[in-house]
């Protein structure tokens, strides 16, 4: 698989599934560069001081301080130049139906995608 895309932001709280899921990414070469944030607060900063520009995100739902939709809303207040992002997957453990009833209504979400991200998830997204 060639990258697809230049920048992918992955946000997630958990050490293990960012180091897995990047290893997946890197391996697959789904992006040029992969910028990974354990703090949606601390991603959100960076996209709005200008010095991340992801045009792919994976977002986790459920993140102390600043979950995956509070990010959707600080990213909605965002000018147009700063919303970079052609897609936005929600990328979570989450099984509540609530969960992901409210992920494909909101303007942003291209996908919902239940943990772990696979090698088959990858090339049915790139596809």
């Amino acid at each position: 698989m060639s990258s697809n895309y230049k920048t992918c932001l992955l946000i997630d709280d958990n050490y293990i599934d960012n180091f897995v899921t990047r290893r997946l990414l890197e391996s697959s070469h789904f992006a040029e560069k992969i910028v990974v944030h354990q703090s949606a607060t601390e991603a959100i900063q960076h996209i709005k001081k200008g010095e991340l520009r992801p045009d792919v995100i994976f977002l986790d739902l459920r993140m102390p301080m600043m979950n995956g939709f509070e990010f959707l809303q600080e990213y909605d207040k965002l000018e147009g130049q700063y919303k970079s992002a052609g897609k936005i997957f929600m990328l979570s453990s989450s099984l509540d139906p609530v969960d992901v009833k409210r992920s494909s209504q909101n303007k942003y979400i291209t996908q919902f995608i239940h943990k772990p991200l696979t090698q088959k998830i990858l090339e049915e997204l790139s596809a």
